[in-house]
């Protein structure tokens, strides 16, 4: 009987192998590949602190989202509530208690790591209101209650994050939610309630924002108007893209990166790094990776036969296209300067962490795409 056990056991684990999504497996391993070659130019050809650092994460979180993925889809959908709660909770305590660096107080010392919760909320608010739509049926979505609910759940991390003071994370948490809340079934017509709101109260909302956030603004507007203060970093930024031409400089000969006139070359700005090594088609390689790894994680969603499957699948989909396209319109001048971190290539061990997690959640859907979730 022992053996039998064993022998079924066995089976369940070489099918969920199988299961797998080899391409999107395949693809966030080479993009771990190209962020750690990046991390290493950034320190000059050597291996320093971090791009030491930022490979010890690769191959910690790597191997951890492999694991996770062999967890019960059940067991995600299960786990929603509490890991936004969880997360919710840490948010409170990096306001009171948190690591403060530069005037921002976002950071847990778990000894380990310095955790930035509300990277990790852009998980978990997908994964709880994925849970949360999942029940509720079609004619509901758009019940006062369901409404009122939804928007609770999504304003308190928000105001959280806000007050570190995060408003670029905030948007994205914003956005986040609302993919998933579009994508359960609520009607267009509230969405666009509120964006005339906002246009409307805009004056109103700036009149709040902080001194460096309205410098943000008036810097995206001009850039020239402070090019050795304020507007520097983007200049040097498009400078460093634009220099980078068809096929770029060539890796280690990012001239931008190590004459120092590019800061934040390891963070938010890791793309145009990127972009001047490799020229135009190394970044059009670098997208199309994304985009594969979107359209697998869309494909997934739609073979999902559990409701909170797909709008979890969906919603992650959603939610790296908005940083990938929100960080790279930043760099390009596009979008005013919001502190969006690229998916796995930035450094970050928060960053990192949660996007393993989400990924993990997708395979487990992937490998348990024929389940229903009651």
């Amino acid at each position: 009987m022992y053996q039998v056990n064993l022998l079924n056991e066995q089976s369940t684990i070489i099918q969920k192998i199988k299961s797998f999504d080899y391409i999107l497996l395949f693809c966030i391993l080479v993009l771990g590949i190209i962020s750690t070659l990046t991390m290493y130019s950034t320190d000059g050809g050597v291996i320093l602190y971090h791009s030491q650092s930022h490979i010890f994460k690769f191959l910690t979180f790597f191997p951890m989202m492999v694991f996770f993925s062999f967890f019960n889809i059940r067991f995600w959908h299960f786990f929603g509530y509490i890991f936004y709660f969880i997360i919710l909770l840490f948010l409170i305590w990096a306001s009171l208690y948190g690591i403060k660096v530069s005037g921002s107080q976002r950071w847990i010392n778990l000894y380990f790591i310095n955790l930035q919760p509300s990277e990790l909320m852009k998980i978990a608010i997908i994964l709880c209101l994925a849970k949360f739509y999942h029940r509720v049926q079609l004619d509901q979505i758009n019940s006062f209650k369901n409404i009122i609910i939804s928007i609770t759940v999504l304003i308190l991390p928000i105001m959280l994050v806000i007050s570190q003071p995060d408003l670029g994370t905030s948007i994205l948490i914003a956005l986040s939610g609302l993919v998933v809340m579009w994508l359960a079934g609520l009607n267009i017509k509230y969405f666009l309630y509120s964006f005339l709101t906002l246009l409307i109260s805009m004056p109103f909302v700036i009149s709040f924002l902080k001194p460096y956030q309205k410098l943000r603004i008036l810097t995206f507007l001009n850039p020239d108007r402070d090019p050795l203060g304020a507007g520097y970093q983007i200049i040097q930024s498009k400078i460093a893209v634009g220099s980078g031409g068809l096929t770029g400089k060539g890796f280690l000969k990012g001239t931008q990166s190590y004459l120092e006139f590019l800061p934040e070359k390891r963070t938010d700005f890791i793309f145009t790094l990127f972009s001047e090594e490799h020229g135009f088609v190394g970044s059009v390689v670098l997208l199309l990776i994304y985009i594969i790894i979107i359209y697998r994680v869309l494909k997934i969603g739609s073979i999902s036969r559990s409701n909170f499957a797909k709008l979890y699948c969906y919603g992650f989909a959603s939610a790296i296209f908005l940083y990938v396209t929100v960080n790279m319109s930043m760099v390009l001048g596009l979008l005013p300067i919001v502190g969006s971190p690229l998916p796995i290539m930035s450094y970050g061990g928060s960053s990192m962490l949660a996007t393993m997690i989400g990924f993990s959640i997708v395979m487990s859907a992937k490998i348990n795409h024929n389940q229903l979730i009651g």
